[in-house]
This record gives C-alpha cells, structure tokens and sequence, in this order.
C-alpha cells in the first residue's frame, strides 16, 4: 500500500449532498464504503454499501474499485 494515496484531497459533504449525488446512478457506479462495525452495519446500511470496518480498512483495500467515485461512510 502507498501511504500517499492517504494525503489525496478528499471532499466531504451532507447527508443531503450525498442524497443528490447518489440520486439517479446505478448502484454500480458508486462504490459506497461502509466502515462502521459489523452490528451497526446489520442494523442498517444503503444497499450496495461494502462494508469495511475503519480499523481493519486496510484488509479491505482490495475490494475497493479504484475506477469508480468512492464515497465513505
């Protein structure tokens, strides 16, 4: 992994920047990264979301598709 690829510029936007972003795409367009844990991932998620716990992230590095907008909750 390339600790570089962490000092990228993200931007971050409200639930309802989010709503309009996702508004319209196909669930293939987006890759939704869930990194809450496992129970609050059951509980409740946007379909299509992977979920990635954020401590064990970097074992999840793989199935994130880099070809596509990722957004992370």
């Amino acid at each position: 992994m390339n600790w570089r690829q962490f000092l990228t510029p993200v931007k971050s936007i409200d639930t309802d920047q989010a709503k309009s972003y996702l508004d319209g795409k196909k669930v293939d367009e987006v890759t939704l990264l869930d990194v809450r844990q496992p129970k609050e991932y059951e509980a409740g998620h946007i379909p299509g979301a992977v979920l990635a716990p954020l401590p064990e992230l970097t074992d999840h590095m793989q199935r994130i598709d880099r070809t596509r907008p990722v957004m992370v909750y």
